[in-house]
This record gives C-alpha cells, structure tokens and sequence, in this order.
C-alpha cells in the first residue's frame, strides 16, 4: 500500500564540536530506528552547527569534516534506514552548504544548497557558494570514490522516491523541490537552519504546507535548535512533516535535548493525485531536466504500529472553528449557486417539497438565505409538506413548524388517495409494500411539485444529497429529479454539521428547537407505513448501512481512487472499536455494488453546486459508463 515511516530531528549541537555533534546524531538515528523509520531528516550544517560563521574557512575543521562523515557511515553499517545530514563540502575549490546522504555504511550522494542567501540577518555568500546549475558531477572523499554530487539527484528505492533541498531553497520563487517533484520525487527534506522572530514559524509552516501542496508530495522539513550561537540570532529546533497541503506532525519548539518527531506517509496517495491533475502531468511533460536516479533497497519498509492519523468523517473538519467555518463557506456557495440560477431564469418563486427530515430541512434552509439575500419575500418559496403512508405525527409537526416558523407559503397535500388510485390504474396490490409502492409515491411527489412550479413560475428545489447519489436511495424521476439540486454534493454526514450550524449560529430560537428535534430524528423515506406505535419502521440506515461509513468509502474511492482493499484497511483503523471487521465488509461490498449499478441515476441528475472536494456530477468530476461492472472492485474487497 506503498506507506513508510519518516523522521525529521534535531539533536544537540556544540559548534564546530564535530565529535559532540556526531554522538547526538547517532542517537537521534537510534530513535528513528526504534520507531521504524526509513528516513531521517537532520538540520542544516547538523556535523558542525550551522552559526561556525568564519569558522567555515578553517582548514582544521574542513579537514576533520570527511572523518565525521566517514564515522557516520561506519556508524550507518547494518542500519536499514536513510540518513540526510547537512555538512560544509569542498569541491573545485568551493565550499558548498550540502545533504549528504547515507546508506547503510556509504554515502549515496551529495545535494548543494541550490540559494545561498545573504540579506538582512544571513550573509553565507561570504562562505560558500551557490549550487544552481550543478548537476551530474560526482566528488572524492578519502573513504570514498566517485559520489554523486549535484541538484538533480533522487533516491530511489521502488516507488519511494526522495529529493533534498536546504533551507533558503524553500524560499526562492521556484524551489528547487518543485524541479525534483517534476522529476518524479515524492517525497523531499529540507535540512534547515531557520532562526526565529516573531511570527516567522507559523509563516514557514504556511510554505512547508504550501510547497507539498503544490509538488503533491511528501515534505520533511528539520530546523535548527537552540543550542546554536545567540550572539545576533535564535533558534527552535522546528520540524515539521507535511503530506499535501496537510500538516501530519510538528513539534513544540525550543525544545533542549534530541528530538525526534515521525509519521507515516501515504506514498500512494500522492501517486493518485499526480495521475489525476492533468497540470501536474504537462507540467512534467514540458519538464526537459533529467535527473540523476541513485537508486538503493531498503530490506524492509514495515513501518511499525499504524498510528497515522484517519479520520473517520473525512468530509467533516474535526476542529469545531474550522468545522463552523466550512459551514459558513458552504451556504455561501450553496446560495451564490440557487442565487444565480434564480437571477438568469427570472423566477421568483421557489417550490421546495419539505417532509420534516434532514435534506429538505436544509435545502429549505438555502432556500430562505437566497431570497433573503436577493431580497424576496419569503412568501414566495411555496413550501409543500405530502404525507404519505409512513409519515409519522414527528416528521409532519416539524415540517409544518418550521415553514411556518420560516414564513414560507406552506401547502400540505395528502397523497395517499392520489396513490391509491395510481396502484389499482397500475393493478398493483397496495398490501404489497415492494419498490413499486415506495416509488409510486416518491413520484406521486414529484409530480406535485414540478406542476405546481409551472403553475406558480416558480423553480423546484431538489433536496438529494451526495450519499444518497452515491449509493442510488433516490427514486429515478421521482426525489431524483428537480431543477435545481442545493445538496448535492454535499454527504449526509456533513449535512448534519451544517442543519447544526444554522441551528447554533442563525436560526430564531424557535427555529432552532425544531432543527434540533429534526437533527435527532432518525433518518427515514417514510415510504413504509408506520410501526404499531406511529414511528417511523423504514430507518435508511438499516437497509443500506451507516452513512458515515459510505461517506467514508466514497472519498477514499472518488478522491483518492483507492482500491477496495486499501480503503477496508483505512476503515478498519478508524473504526476500530466502533464497527467490527465483518460488519466494514459487509457494507464495503453494499456500496461497490450499489455504487456501480446505480451509475445510470447520476448520468442524469439536475445541476446543482459543488461545495467540496468530491462531487458526482456526470458534467464535472465524475464520469462513468452506467453498465461498469463491479466484480474486479467487489473481488478486491473480499480478498484478505
């Protein structure tokens, strides 16, 4: 499945105490090791601290620097694990700031600081010179021949493929790591020295974001500490490890003593999201460098106890500020989007059928915003509640709350007489409770809404949501269709954040005790009759599995393209606890299916907003012959 784990570390440092520097080092690779490792990640200048300043022009210390790195290779012997530590390199009668890179007992290769920088507080031109353009050269060292040497170079071990950049390369323009990306690195250290003033870190942590995001890579990125020279500057020892545009693991700074952070890296899914941004492959198409592959084999790459973070709702923020925000940003996209199609049609009016559940609760809840924003009266959206044979005295009593708490024009039709007729014109037995009795009267509802439009001149809203896409629970031309779908592309187990949202942040009181009381009750068509005691019988969840585990194979499958069996080990580590093996499986196998076969429903779906990162609009992300079969992915799943 292509993970690996990866270290970023800062040890302590005495300047220009190689020795020192070298034993703590070691220690930091030993804990790399025990948390199985297989890279780890050093400051910048690490074998002699970065602030030497004059000191770099020493012979003393130059000379002594081919001892230090030939112990660490000594030291490296056996060790199953990549080592990227930073040390000034003398080559052509040159001083260059370079990662050295070390493999079990020899060094790989050698990556020069491609930008030296020398303004404000950093003057290192005075020392060393710049690596821009060296490419394809090697270097001698006395316990070692013909070491690659150069800006293009990438480790490769199979489908782990990493480059190295230092720390003013991250800043420039075009960082170097954005040529190795296009060269095929997927994941890229930064061994840093970069001091600290007062809101620099969070700005730095912004590019290490930015830069994986962009290369759609891995990034390891390791500072220096505080126990480099004070005399002008300070520093933090600051590490972070970013997956793009994702923060994995960072550490707190000004720590005193050997640090080291890890995490697990999702090679895999980097691999994904190349295939699948065309810019990103012309990008690499238009690319004419070449890089120099020094190519190495891990024994191993177990990686350890999974402790990589997954979320269980990954269309839902965890953090409750950033949870609130998405909310916010998605009923200004829903509204822009309902708004736009309202202003080029001319209608004024909006027929919006409402039956006391989640997804029309919160279309009518667009709805509202929309006409208020666009500043008509709210007695224009028709509000039409259709009890039907399951409808429970709960639905209705909040359905008809809460569009007259809204001051809609509220309409109630019974259907049941209408669909009774339709069964004895069909010659279909109402006792019968199959799919033709619930379909008859999703489109006996349909059909209501969509003539009551033409009649008024107004638009139908649709309520379906993005899991109810996914999985085909929609009547094809009944709660299918619409003129305008506001959910859909929005997953039922983030339409419940956003009903909670209006509920906490923007509904009168009186509306938010029925948005409560909506939000606790349980998801149901109600297109079978009641049970004995007039509750709902017909609960979704127990017919086609729990939402947030569809939602959950839905991203990995659509955004990420995982393949069922990766998708079911993710499953299983974050809900572990929660649902048992045997029941993932089961609805792992539900959704293939059903995802497949009901391919032909979204082929024709309305239009409709995309609001996040996944959407199966047939005109956008998600195009897919109605007749795929499903057995290679439903295979995938059961093989164990």
């Amino acid at each position: 499945m292509d993970f690996i784990r990866v270290s970023s570390a800062c040890p302590l440092t005495d300047i220009g105490n190689l020795e020192f520097n070298l034993k703590n080092i070691e220690e930091c690779i030993d804990k790399a090791m025990a948390e199985k490792s297989k890279l780890i990640v050093f400051p910048e200048l690490s074998i002699t601290s970065y602030t030497c300043a004059d000191l770099f022009e020493q012979q003393l210390l130059l000379e002594k620097i081919p001892e230090a790195l030939k112990k660490l290779c000594e030291y490296s012997r056996g060790k199953d694990i990549l080592i990227a530590v930073g040390a000034p390199v003398v080559h052509d009668d040159c001083l260059y700031n370079c990662a050295c890179i070390v493999f079990k007992g020899s060094i790989l290769g050698i990556v020069p600081k491609s930008y030296i920088p020398n303004y404000e507080e950093f003057y290192e031109k005075r020392w060393f010179t710049e690596g821009t353009g060296v490419v394809d050269e090697n270097i001698d060292f006395c316990f070692q021949k013909d070491i690659p040497f150069g800006v293009n170079l990438i480790f490769t071990c199979e489908n782990f493929k990493f480059g190295f950049e230092i720390c003013e390369d991250l800043w420039a323009v075009i960082p170097p790591s954005s040529y190795l990306c296009l060269m095929g690195a997927n994941i890229i250290g930064n061994l840093s020295a970069s001091n600290e003033i007062v809101s620099k870190s969070s700005y730095r942590r912004n590019l290490i974001r930015s830069q994986s995001a962009r290369g759609m890579c891995s990034y390891v990125y390791s500072s220096s500490g505080v126990f480099e020279s004070s005399t002008d500057l300070v520093f933090s020892g600051d590490l972070c490890i970013s997956e793009n545009g994702i923060m994995l693991n960072s550490n707190e700074r000004f720590k005193r003593e050997n640090e080291v952070i890890t995490s697990i890296l999702d090679v895999d899914k980097l691999k994904n999201q190349r295939l699948k941004n065309v810019s990103f492959r012309d990008n690499v198409k238009g690319f004419s460098h070449r890089p120099v592959n020094v190519e190495f084999q891990f024994e191993s790459t177990d990686y350890g106890k999974f402790d990589r973070k997954v979320d269980r709702h990954p269309f839902v923020p965890d953090n409750e500020g950033e949870c609130e925000i998405r909310c916010r940003e998605i009923f200004n996209i829903q509204t822009a989007g309902l708004g736009k199609r309202i202003s080029h049609t001319n209608l004024k009016k909006a027929v919006v059928g409402i039956s006391g559940g989640l997804d029309s609760t919160l279309a009518l809840l667009v709805v509202v915003k929309t006409f208020d924003i666009l500043k008509i009266p709210r007695k224009n959206i028709i509000t039409i509640t259709m009890p039907g044979f399951g409808t429970t005295d709960r639905t209705y009593n909040n359905a008809v709350s809460l569009c007259k708490n809204l001051n809609t024009e509220f309409r109630e039709i019974n259907i049941v007489k209408a669909c009774i007729q339709h069964f004895k014109d069909i010659s279909h037995d109402e006792n019968i409770h199959d799919v033709t009795y619930e379909n008859v009267q999703a489109r006996e509802r349909t059909q209501i809404m969509m003539d009551i439009a033409n009649k008024e001149g107004g638009l139908v809203i649709g309520t379906g949501d993005l899991s109810e896409l996914a999985l085909g629970w929609c009547t094809y031309n009944g709660d299918h269709m619409s003129m305008y779908g506001v959910n859909c592309s929005i997953p039922k187990t983030l339409v419940r954040y956003l009903v909670k949202y209006v509920a906490d942040r923007e509904a009168s009181q009186s509306v938010s005790r029925i948005l409560i009381d909506v939000l606790d009750t349980p998801v149901s068509p109600e297109l079978l009759p009641k049970d004995k005691e007039g509750k709902i019988s017909q609960k979704t969840e127990d017919i086609v599995g729990p939402y947030e585990l569809h939602d959950f194979f839905l991203y990995y499958f659509v955004r990420l393209n995982y393949s069922p069996q990766k998708i079911l080990f993710l499953a299983k580590q974050a809900y572990e606890g929660c649902y048992s093996s045997q029941i993932i499986e089961k609805w792992l196998n539900v959704f293939i299916k059903r995802f497949f076969t009901q391919q032909f429903k979204r082929s024709a779906i309305p239009d409709g907003p995309k609001v996040g990162t996944v959407s199966l609009s047939p005109r956008g992300d998600w195009r897919m012959p109605s007749d795929a079969s499903y057995k290679l992915w439903a295979r995938s799943a059961s093989e164990n």
